[in-house]
Order: structure tokens, then sequence, then C-alpha cells
């Protein structure tokens, strides 16, 4: 080798190890922090916290001993269709216009994010704008289409609110750029406000909440909710809570499942706080494997009829492929128990703005890309 060859090759790895470092340079703070002090504390009085973590109501298996070994054998030999042929449809929706004092509005903006408009108020869950759900930019599961609207375009929002710290959920670089172009609060379940409070929002814009506590903005009620799922950004699991999200107004009123296994605590938040308009219910990235974490779309419709909803929207699916299932499996199946169970089912496009007073037909249109 030749020393213009060598000079070569140390500027190359010198160059590939500067792109990396780049790439990474983001990763601790992705990690976010563990609570400590006054936040933890409280955490430990939580009737949900016990021997170090947080727990479920109803003990659920994250991943059962086989799960990863049988996850594997479907990734090698599985034939599901795990994108879409062709570019999923994206709609442009118009946020910008007067609210009416008593809508109620859901558009839904990919996987479990959307924006709903209710009583003049907006309330926007779990905003994720990133390429990808990961800690890093360069490695994990990719966005399969865009944003239907960038987030430095969106209205006033009222509130963000979090179902949990997962980055499929929790997203850091949408979060920077709410906390910059936004003034609304963060309503997080207990402890996933150090992780926020790490990215540079300050404590007087989160509110942090146990299940069945509650908080009001602009006169809606929002509180957090059971759910059975788990945490973590980290190797170590449950550090921090998750929850679901009842939103309420004077006469309209939301259901959010974040994610969740399906269980009874669905009757019961129906009984304590239905019936609902509309419920949004995590329907995708099911397995046999893990059956108490993610609902399979039959477990999503139950839900729905447990908690008294009128309509329902499936989230977590379309946007990225976190599972082994076909890639419109969840909707195909969502579409034949609602018809089965009399469900009033809205699947919407990335980006459509749905009235709830003014119901669409649904149209398959994942059909011809799936």
């Amino acid at each position: 080798m030749g020393k213009t060859t060598r000079v070569l090759a140390v500027a190359a790895v010198a160059a590939a190890a500067g792109g990396v470092a780049w790439a990474l340079r983001d990763l601790p703070a992705q990690l976010g922090a563990v609570p400590a002090g006054a936040r933890a504390e409280r955490m430990r009085r939580s009737q949900q916290f016990g021997e170090g973590r947080f727990r479920n109501a109803v003990p659920a298996d994250i991943l059962p001993p086989h799960a990863m070994r049988d996850a594997f054998r479907e990734l090698a030999f599985g034939k599901q269709r795990r994108r879409p042929l062709g570019s999923i449809p994206v709609s442009s929706p118009d946020l910008g216009g007067r609210l009416a004092a008593d809508g109620l509005h859901v558009t839904w903006l990919g996987h479990s994010t959307a924006l709903v408009e209710i009583e003049g108020v907006r309330v926007l869950f779990d905003p994720v704008w990133s390429e990808r759900c990961s800690p890093t930019s360069f490695i994990g599961p990719k966005r399969m289409h865009p944003m239907p609207v960038p987030i430095e375009q969106l209205p006033r929002i009222d509130a963000v609110v979090i179902s949990h710290d997962h980055y499929d959920h929790l997203d850091l670089a949408s979060i920077r750029a709410l906390l910059r172009t936004q003034q609304a609060p963060f309503l997080v379940p207990l402890g996933v406000g150090a992780h926020l409070e790490r990215w540079g929002v300050p404590a007087d814009r989160l509110i942090e909440l146990d299940w069945e506590e509650e908080a009001t903005v602009r006169g809606i009620t929002l509180t957090a909710t059971a759910a059975r799922h788990f945490s973590g950004r980290r190797f170590a699991r449950d550090g921090t809570l998750w929850a679901s999200w009842v939103v309420k107004g004077a006469s309209r009123s939301v259901f959010y499942t974040g994610d969740s296994g399906y269980f009874a605590g669905y009757k019961q938040i129906g009984d304590q706080f239905g019936p609902f308009d509309v419920s949004m219910i995590q329907v995708g990235a099911y397995n046999d494997a893990w059956p108490d974490i993610h609902m399979k779309p039959e477990d999503g419709a139950r839900a729905h009829l447990d908690v008294g909803a009128r309509v329902l929207i499936p989230l977590h699916w379309c946007t990225f492929n976190l599972a082994l299932h076909a890639w419109s499996e969840p909707v195909e199946r969502l579409l034949a128990e609602a018809r089965a169970r009399d469900i009033t089912l809205i699947v919407p496009r990335p980006g459509d703005r749905v009235n709830i007073d003014v119901l669409p037909e649904v149209e398959p249109w994942w059909r011809p890309i799936a």
C-alpha cells in the first residue's frame, strides 16, 4: 500500500467514524432519564408501583420464553406481505379553521399519532414525526408514508398527551419541536416527565398523572386510565407508567387506548367514564407470542364495545412495520369483526380529518396497495 493509499484509507476510516459519531450524537438524550427525587418518591406512592417497578393490574407476559424463537422462525419463513405494494395515500388536512364549540373531529396522522378537536380544544396524542421510531436515525423501523402535515405547521395545540415512553409513542425530535413551536402542556403518565425534563420541557408545562388522576385544560378534562402494557427506553423495563386516556368535555368524549393487551379494565373504564363518542383503538403490531401487551383486531373491537363508544377509529397500524402480520391484515380483520358485531367503524387515510357527527362510508383505500 502506497503512502497516498494509506492516507486515503485513514481519511475514509476517520470520515466513517465521524459519520457514526454524528448519527449517534442524540443517543444519550434519546435514552431519556431515570426518575429521581420528588418524582421517584411520588411514583413509589402509586398503587401501581411495587418492588421497584410499575405493574399491570392484570399480570402480563411481555415476551414469553418462546416468543423470540417463534418470531425469528416466522421472520425467516413467513409469507406475509409486511409492506404495501405502492405508495400509501396521504391526505392534507385543513386544520386551521375555526373550531365549533360543540364539535368533535379526529385527524389520524399515522401510527398512534392523532389530533382530536373537541369542543374548541385541540389535543395531540403520541406525536411521532421522525423518520424512524428508534433511538438512532439509521437503524430501526422506518416510516412508510410521510406525515400529512409538517409539525411546524400545526395550529395551536392545547394539550399534548403521551401514553407511554416507547420510541413509537414518545419521540425526542417531536417533543423538542413542539416545545419550540407550541405553548401547550404535556400530559404524561408517572415518571415519563423525567424524559421530557431532560429534553428541556420546563416544569410548568409538565403534568404527570397516575391512573384515575385528571387534569383540566381549557375546560376539557383529561384522565389517565389503566392499560395493560409495559415501558422502557433502556434495557430495564417498567420504570415509568403507561396509560390509556379519557378526554371529556361538557357533552363530547373520547377514549384513547395507547398500547395495551385486552383486559377487563376496559369494562370498568366504560362503566366509570363512558359512554364515548369515539374510541381510538390499538389494533396492529400483534402476535400470538405477545397477546398480553398488544391487542389483536378482534380484541380491539371488544375493547371498543366494553368502553361504550359509538365510533371506532383504528390506530397503531400502517405507518411502521413492527410485527410479522401482513401490512393490511389489522384493518381487514377489524372490518370483518365490525360487520359481525354491528360496530360503526371509520378507517381514515393518514391525514383524513373525520367529523364524528358526519361519518363517511368505509372506503377500503388500502386494498389496491396490499
